[in-house]
């Protein structure tokens, strides 16, 4: 199995973690207005697949990052890291997605209000 580099796994992580729950109505909040591109079709399925992916992203991203802050050792480090690429790309995998469609789709949302707010409800569905 190819190991992905660093940065694809801080991608991931970093992706997951701005679009998680408690940080999902700050990242709303934030986004700067700006033209918005046209939305592709996403079904909810994938949006929903996406929404429990992140969830899963975000909770293995609060494991190895305690586990690196509490390593020093670099070779005991590059093992986290590539246990984490594994963990990762299966977490994603596991919703029916490829790591660069979910990846993909972050950047749709992160790029575009509509498609945001479409994956935040799916991140924490409405009470109403």
């Amino acid at each position: 199995m190819r190991l992905f580099p660093r940065s694809l796994a801080a991608a991931i992580l970093t992706a997951g973690c701005c679009l998680s729950t408690p940080a999902a109505n700050v990242l709303a909040q934030s986004a700067p207005p700006g033209p918005s591109t046209a939305a592709p079709d996403l079904s909810d399925q994938k949006l929903s697949a996406t929404a429990a992916a992140m969830e899963r992203v975000a909770s293995l991203q609060r494991n190895y990052r305690q586990r690196l802050a509490e390593t020093e050792a670099p070779a005991e480090k590059e093992r986290i890291v590539a246990e984490a690429n594994n963990e990762l790309t299966k977490a994603v995998n596991e919703q029916g997605l490829s790591v660069e469609e979910y990846t993909s789709i972050l950047d749709a949302a992160r790029d575009n209000p509509e498609i945001r707010d479409k994956l935040i409800q799916h991140i924490r569905p409405s009470d109403k």
